[in-house]
């Protein structure tokens, strides 16, 4: 059996890692897989730093260096159609659907009557879509033979959208951890780092600087918790449109001493966070799933999620890894953050939890399920000799 999986932006670490798994698992075991990267990044992703080629453990094709949207419509189409066209493998996973590439490279692979997957990061927590764009939506997933989702809400998503549910594939989601990761020596970071009892509490915001991160709503929150815990700590990590905003909210509100904004940090930096923080705090108003997540789970930091995140159903257990809290509720965050320290004080107990219940949420079983996925949707469309 042969696979052809194509990726929009090499950027993305945790893709790296399940198409490296997925490159280990298939050795030796008469199914191939090949990959195309289409670009390296994209957007304001390049100002957050190259590719990290420690991740891209697998052969691969890059069609295009730099930046995806530098490169012109036309091209990008022409390239892909091309490959559409003299692919050989029996199962070709499109790297999306919202843009006219992805269309012609559907059209193409029906015409060669070839069995055709997509990834599909969205959700039915989403913005809505307009009529004509949703209408477009269910068009494009009529024609395809499977799709790989994130989880719960991913799978609401698709079938809002006409997709059966025998088309749907849960591949789970895999943080990007350091390489050298290890369980005990997490739960060892987190139990020496974590906030003793008596302490201030401390958090901790892991992401994009813009305006879907929720952020003004988290900083009105901490406003609230500052009320209780005057030393209480929050550093907003990343960069992004909207930090000189931010940084303006902070000093109106007269948070200069308990608000930080460092900026980006890398992955063993962001570890020491994770291990140090009371918990980590995801306020979106649009995310599809929320990988920071993940990585504070893996460290043993709980973490307080808005009710939009795409991940709350399957990592959120409730006073046990994290908060689930009402988005742009600064109020219920405030509410969820003053709880925290109470809940989470048996550190030791809390980090086994958060770190155990992500074994199942690895690179290893996310490859898994996608060729096992492939490996379906080949036996359902086989023609009778």
């Amino acid at each position: 059996m042969q696979i052809a999986i194509f990726h929009n932006i090499m950027w993305s670490k945790y893709k790296g890692g399940v198409f490296s798994a997925i490159h280990d698992l298939t050795q030796g075991s008469g199914t191939q897989v090949s990959f195309t990267q289409i670009a390296e990044t994209e957007g304001e992703r390049v100002a957050l730093g190259g590719v990290d080629l420690n991740y891209h453990r697998y052969p691969y094709e890059l069609i295009f260096p730099g930046s995806y949207t530098s490169v012109p419509t036309y091209q990008r189409t022409a390239a892909l159609v091309a490959r559409a066209w003299k692919t050989q493998a029996d199962v070709v996973v499109l790297a999306g659907f919202e843009r006219i590439e992805y269309w012609a490279m559907l059209a193409t692979l029906m015409v060669r009557r070839k069995p055709r997957a997509v990834f599909c990061d969205s959700t039915a927590y989403d913005r809505p879509s307009r009529l004509l764009k949703a209408l477009a939506k269910r068009l494009f997933f009529s024609q395809c033979d499977g799709f790989f989702g994130y989880g719960i809400r991913s799978r609401e998503y698709l079938m809002q959208h006409g997709v059966p549910s025998e088309k749907i594939y849960f591949r789970c989601q895999a943080a990007a951890l350091s390489l050298d990761y290890d369980e005990s020596t997490a739960l060892a970071r987190r139990l020496e780092a974590a906030p003793k009892e008596g302490e201030a509490p401390r958090f901790v915001y892991v992401g994009r600087l813009s305006p879907e991160k929720g952020l003004d709503t988290l900083i009105q929150a901490m406003a609230s918790v500052v009320k209780v815990h005057p030393r209480a700590q929050l550093n907003i990590i990343g960069g992004g449109p909207t930090r000189d905003a931010l940084l303006q909210q902070v000093a109106q509100a007269g948070l200069q001493d308990n608000i930080h904004l460092p900026g980006s940090m890398g992955i063993d930096k962001l570890a020491e966070q994770y291990a140090s923080a009371t918990a980590m705090v995801l306020p979106s108003t649009s995310e599809p799933w929320g990988l920071v997540v993940n990585e504070a789970l893996s460290h043993g930091c709980p973490s307080i999620v808005s009710n939009i995140c795409g991940c709350v159903p399957e990592l959120v257990v409730a006073a046990q890894t994290g908060f689930v809290f009402q988005a742009n509720s600064a109020i219920d965050l405030a509410e969820k953050m003053l709880a925290a320290p109470g809940a989470f004080s048996h550190t030791e107990n809390t980090a086994r939890r958060c770190i155990e219940h992500m074994r199942q949420f690895s690179p290893a079983n996310a490859a898994r399920q996608i060729v096992e996925g492939c490996q379906a949707i080949l036996k359902r469309n086989q023609r009778p000799a």
